[in-house]
């Protein structure tokens, strides 16, 4: 088994504690479905969320996803002129057999365009 890294990110509509958890956990759930992981293959989540996101803890979506036994952190991002709002990215480092090439990032709805060069 090889350690890999995979990102992902997801754009909120609004900020509230309820929308986050809905969107982050749409994000956790394609990563695992679109690499073939199960809970079990994660070794740790990194989130980030712009500064404008203040309802929640992007973790917490995924501990009510059933990811309880994985170390998370949650980090604030840069806050730069211009970048797109309300972002919640994760690095998520798992244990696989794939090549790096065969690692699928997940950039849902509008955060695709953070990512023009990954195919979604």
């Amino acid at each position: 088994m090889a350690v890999r890294a995979v990102r992902g990110a997801v754009q909120l509509e609004r900020d509230e504690a309820g929308h986050m958890e809905e969107r982050v956990g749409a994000l956790l759930t394609t990563i695992l479905e679109r690499n073939g992981l199960h809970t079990d293959d994660l070794i740790s989540l990194w989130f980030t969320a712009t500064p404008d996101l203040h309802s929640d803890f992007p973790a917490v979506a995924a501990r009510k996803l059933g990811i309880v036994d994985v170390p998370l952190i949650c980090a604030q991002e840069l806050d730069i002129e211009g970048a797109m709002p309300r972002v919640v990215r994760v690095l998520a480092h798992i244990e696989c057999d794939k090549p790096r090439a065969d690692v699928a990032h997940v950039y849902l709805g509008a955060a695709a365009a953070l990512r023009k060069d990954i195919a979604q």
